[in-house]
C-alpha cells in the first residue's frame, strides 16, 4: 500500500475497533438474545463475544498488497470466540482459502491479501438468527444493528476508494434482498459508491459457506465455456448486482 493508502486503511481499522468497543456496551443484552436465537436447531456453544472485532486486521501490514475486500454477512460461532476474533476462520473460511489456494491466477491468498468484514459485527450463530435478536431486543438494539450496518456500509466504502484498485466481493446476498437483513448495508453501499469508479470494482456472490459460491460459479461456467475463470467470475459477480442493486 501506498502511504496514503495505509494511512486511510489504519483510521479505518482504529475507528472500527473503536466502533466495536462501543457498541460492545450493549453485550450484556445481546448475550441472552443470541442464546434465545441459538436454541433454534443450533448445538450449545458458549457466547464469548457478543460484537466481534476483527483481529486479522492488526495483522495487516503497509508492504501487504490488498486485492480483496470480502464483506460477509456477521460473525459466526467459530468468529466470536475469544481464540478466534477473527472473520471467516470457520468451515466457509476454509473454503474460499481453498479456492484461492487452488486457482494461483488470482493471486490472492486469502489471508494475506483479502481484508474480510461484515454487513455488522453483531453475532448470531445463523445469520437468520439475528432477526429473532433484532425483533425481541427491543429499540436499542433494533437500532444497533441497523446502524451498525450503515456504519460498516459507508467506512467500508470510504475504503474501497483509497485502494484503487482492490475489488469488494459481497458474499451472502439473499439478504441483501428487498426486505431482507441487509437491505440497510446495501442502501448504504450504493448511496456511497454509485457515482464513484469505485462502483465496477463492487462484485456480488454467493456465500462460500456451504459450497454455494464453487456450486454458482461451476453453473455459470457450463454456459459460458469460452470465458477465463476470472472472467466468468467477474461475470457472475456483475450479475448477481444487477439482481441485488435496484439501478443498473
Amino acid at each position: 500500500m501506498t502511504e496514503t493508502q495505509w494511512n486511510s486503511f489504519c483510521t479505518f481499522r482504529d475507528s472500527f475497533r473503536k466502533k466495536v468497543e462501543e457498541w460492545s456496551a450493549f453485550s450484556q443484552t445481546l448475550m441472552p438474545l443470541q442464546k434465545a436465537a441459538a436454541q433454534d436447531k443450533t448445538p450449545p456453544y458458549p457466547i464469548e463475544t457478543p460484537v466481534v472485532y476483527n483481529r486479522a486486521l492488526d495483522e495487516i501490514t503497509q508492504d501487504d498488497d490488498i486485492k480483496l475486500i470480502v464483506i460477509g454477512d456477521n460473525p459466526g460461532k467459530d468468529e466470536q470466540l475469544l481464540k478466534n476474533n477473527k472473520y471467516l476462520v470457520g468451515q466457509a473460511g476454509k473454503i474460499a482459502a481453498g479456492f484461492f489456494a487452488r486457482n494461483p491466477e488470482f493471486s490472492v491468498d486469502f489471508r494475506k491479501n483479502a481484508i474480510i468484514l461484515n454487513k455488522t459485527p453483531v453475532h448470531s450463530a445463523k445469520t437468520a438468527q439475528l432477526k429473532y435478536i433484532q425483533k425481541n431486543g427491543g429499540e436499542k438494539i433494533r437500532m444497533l444493528i441497523e446502524e451498525s450496518q450503515i456504519w460498516m456500509a459507508e467506512k467500508t466504502a470510504a475504503l474501497l476508494k483509497s485502494l484503487e484498485t482492490t475489488e469488494l466481493w459481497l458474499v451472502g446476498y439473499s439478504e441483501l434482498k428487498e426486505k431482507g437483513l441487509f437491505t440497510l448495508y446495501k442502501t448504504a453501499l450504493e448511496a456511497a459508491c454509485r457515482n464513484d469508479r469505485a462502483w465496477n470494482r463492487i462484485f456480488v456472490f454467493q456465500h462460500f459457506s456451504m459450497n454455494r459460491f464453487s456450486i454458482d460459479l461451476a453453473s455459470f461456467q457450463k454456459n459460458h465455456a469460452d470465458f477465463s475463470l476470472q472472467q466468468a467470475v467477474h461475470a457472475l459477480g456483475t450479475l448477481h448486482k444487477a439482481e441485488i442493486f435496484t439501478q443498473n
